[in-house]
C-alpha cells in the first residue's frame, strides 16, 4: 500500500470534481410501476402425527428400506399401493429425485423424494428446496414424513421448502389464487428439536434469502443505490443490535472516495456506501467480522461498453453486496451471537457525458492512484474504496469480500464452486468448510505475486485491469488486496459464476442467493485468525 499518496488531492480531484453538484434529480422513478409480489411462504407446524386433512404427502427416501418407518401411520393399502409404484417404477432413490403418485387413499398427490446415500444437513435442505419448487401452484396442505430423521434433517428440510418457494417473476400479472395455500406439517418424532431449529434458523435463513434474491431480480430502474438502502433498511427495521449507516456522494467526496464515485459519475443514480452492523455479543465483543460487497446496481460496462446480449441480466452485478446484506439479515433475524459489519459499495455504470474514460486516474480514499485501463473493470475500484474505509474506521478480526468480480471464474470453475482467494490459510480453510457446510462450495485459486507485473501502470500506482492475457480473477484479486494491509486477514470470493442461472429444478430463472446460507455459516463459527501466513 502507498500511503505517501495521500498528498496527492488532485488526482482525486480530476476523478470526483463537484460530483454532489453534477446529479440531477432522476425524473422517471418506477412509481408507476406495480409493486414486486411479497413472497408467499407456507406456514410450517411440527407434529408427531398424521394431521386429519388430505392434501399433499411428501415421503422423502433414501431405500426401498425406510418405507416401513418413514410411512408409519399410514393405512396399510396406502403403504402398500406406495411399495408397489416404487418397485415398478425406475425410481432409484437417488437425490432430489421425484416420483408423483395420484389415486392412492384420499390423498390428492404423493411425492416421494430421494435422498440419495449419505445425505448431510446440505442435502436435506436442497431436497426439501426441490420438494417445494414442485409444489409452488399446489394449493392442497402439505404433510412431510419425516419420522426417523433427526431433528436437524427434519429442520433442513423443511428450511429447504421454504427456498424453494421463492418466485422471481416479481413484476408478471398472475391471476390471484382463491384462498392461500395450505400450510406444511412436518410429521417427526423430533418435533421439538426441528421446531427450535427452524423458527430460530430456518426462518431466518429464507426470509434473508428472500430479500438477497428480490433485490438482485429487481431492474435497474427499480432498484439503484438510493433504493438498495431504503429497501435495506426496511428488511433491518426493528431488529435488535443493528445499526445503518450511510455515505452519501458529499460524505465520501469529503473523505477522498475518487474510486467509487469515477464509478458512479456516468449516472444521474449517485453512489451510496452502506454500512450495517450487528452485535449480538454486547459491548465486550471481540472485533467484527467485515462482509464487503460489490454493489453495481446496473452495469452497462460504461465506455468500455458491454455487448447487447445478455446486457439485462446486468441488473445482478450488485449480487455481493445483496449477500452481505442478506447475511447480516439472517444473523440479526436469529439473534446470533456474533459480532458483524456488512458494508455495501453501491453505484450504477452508466456511460454518460461525465463518466469516466479508459487512461483517466483516479485516487482511492487511502491515497493510491488507479489507471483505468477498462471501465467495466469498475467493481474492483468501488471495492478498493470500501476496503479503504474499513482499514480506517474499522479493527476487523477478518474481511471477506463477495463480488460477481469476473467472467474469467466461470472459465476457470463453471458453475460447480465459487473462486476463493487468500494469503491466509487458516481463512481459507474457515470459508471452504462453511461452504462444504451451506452447499456452497468454494475452490482456491492463486494470488501468484507476478500478478503485480501485470498490474503495474506506468501512470499510476495500479491499473484496474491486467496487461497479461490471462489470469483475470487472480489478477483481480490482487488489486484488491491493495487495498488492505497484509496483517488483516482478508479472502475474495468470486462469484461472477454462481450468483445468476436459468431456472433449475430448485430455483426460478435469476438470482440464487449465492454466499448468504455460507456467509451465515462462516460467521456464527468464525474462529481468530491469530497468525498471518
Amino acid at each position: 500500500m502507498r500511503l505517501s499518496a495521500l498528498a496527492r488531492p488532485s488526482l482525486y480531484l480530476l476523478s470526483a470534481c463537484a460530483v454532489a453538484g453534477l446529479h440531477a434529480p432522476v425524473s422517471s422513478q418506477p412509481t408507476a410501476m406495480a409493486q414486486s409480489a411479497s413472497q408467499d411462504v407456507r406456514p410450517v407446524q411440527f407434529s408427531p402425527s398424521i394431521p386429519a386433512e388430505r392434501g399433499v404427502l411428501v415421503v422423502p427416501l433414501a431405500s426401498m428400506d425406510e418405507l416401513p418407518s418413514r410411512t408409519a401411520g399410514l393405512t396399510a393399502s396406502e403403504q402398500s399401493a406406495i411399495a408397489r409404484a416404487l418397485e415398478t417404477s425406475e425410481f432409484t432413490f437417488a437425490k432430489r429425485q421425484q416420483l408423483s403418485l395420484r389415486g392412492i387413499g384420499e390423498w390428492h398427490q404423493i411425492l416421494i423424494v430421494g435422498l440419495g446415500d449419505d445425505a448431510a444437513q446440505s442435502d436435506y435442505q436442497m431436497v426439501g428446496a426441490v420438494t417445494g419448487r414442485a409444489l409452488l401452484d399446489e394449493a392442497e396442505s402439505v404433510t412431510v414424513m419425516a419420522s426417523g430423521l433427526t431433528g436437524e434433517a427434519a429442520a433442513a428440510f423443511a428450511t429447504g421448502m421454504g427456498l424453494g418457494d421463492y418466485r422471481s417473476d416479481l413484476y408478471r400479472a398472475r391471476e390471484e389464487q382463491v384462498g392461500q395455500r395450505g400450510g406444511v406439517t412436518i410429521v417427526s418424532d423430533a418435533g421439538p428439536v426441528a421446531r427450535s431449529i427452524y423458527e430460530n434458523r430456518g426462518s431466518a435463513i429464507i426470509a434473508a434469502m428472500n430479500w438477497t434474491r428480490d433485490i438482485s431480480n429487481e431492474p435497474g430502474n427499480a432498484v439503484y443505490p438510493e433504493s438498495f438502502v431504503e429497501r435495506a433498511r426496511t428488511a433491518l427495521s426493528g431488529l435488535r443490535g443493528v445499526r445503518v449507516e450511510v455515505l452519501d456522494e458529499n460524505d465520501m467526496g469529503e473523505l477522498g472516495m475518487g474510486a467509487i464515485l469515477g464509478v458512479g459519475r456516468g449516472s444521474e443514480r449517485p453512489p451510496r456506501m452502506m454500512i450495517v452492523r450487528y452485535n449480538g455479543v454486547g459491548p465486550s465483543a471481540e472485533r467484527p467480522v467485515v462482509l464487503v460487497g460489490k454493489g453495481i446496481t446496473f452495469d452497462t460496462g460504461g465506455i468500455s461498453i458491454k455487448p447487447r446480449q445478455n446486457m439485462e441480466n446486468m441488473r445482478m452485478d450488485m449480487s455481493g453486496a445483496a449477500s452481505v446484506v442478506g447475511t447480516v439479515l439472517a444473523l440479526a433475524r436469529s439473534q446470533a451471537p456474533v459480532n458483524v459489519v456488512a458494508v455495501a459499495a453501491l453505484a450504477e455504470n452508466m456511460p454518460d457525458g461525465r463518466a469516466i474514460r479508459p487512461g483517466d486516474v483516479l485516487q482511492a480514499m487511502n491515497g493510491t492512484t488507479i489507471q483505468v485501463i477498462s471501465t467495466d473493470a469498475e467493481g474492483r475500484l468501488v471495492l478498493a474504496d470500501a476496503f479503504s474505509w474499513i482499514e480506517r474506521n474499522l479493527d476487523p478480526a477478518a474481511v471477506v469480500d463477495v463480488a460477481t468480480l469476473t467472467g474469467s471464474v466461470r472459465g476457470a470453475l463453471s458453475d460447480d464452486y465459487a473462486g476463493l482467494f487468500s494469503r491466509h490459510d487458516a481463512l481459507a480453510g474457515q470459508l471452504v468448510a462453511a461452504g462444504e457446510t451451506a452447499g456452497e462450495p468454494l475452490w482456491r485459486l492463486p494470488i501468484h505475486e507476478s500478478y503485480a507485473e501485470d498490474m503495474r501502470s506506468t501512470i499510476a500506482d495500479l491499473r484496474n485491469s491486467s496487461s497479461g492475457s490471462g489470469g483475470g480473477a487472480g489478477t483481480a484479486a490482487y488489486f484488491l488486496g491493495e487495498f488492505l494491509s497484509r496483517d488483516i486477514p482478508w479472502a475474495h470470493l468470486d462469484i461472477a459464476n454462481m450468483a445468476w442461472s436459468g431456472a433449475n429444478a430448485w430455483k426460478p430463472d435469476g438470482s440464487t442467493g449465492f454466499a448468504v446460507r455460507l456467509l451465515d455459516q462462516f460467521v456464527r463459527e468464525f474462529q481468530p485468525v491469530e497468525t498471518v501466513e
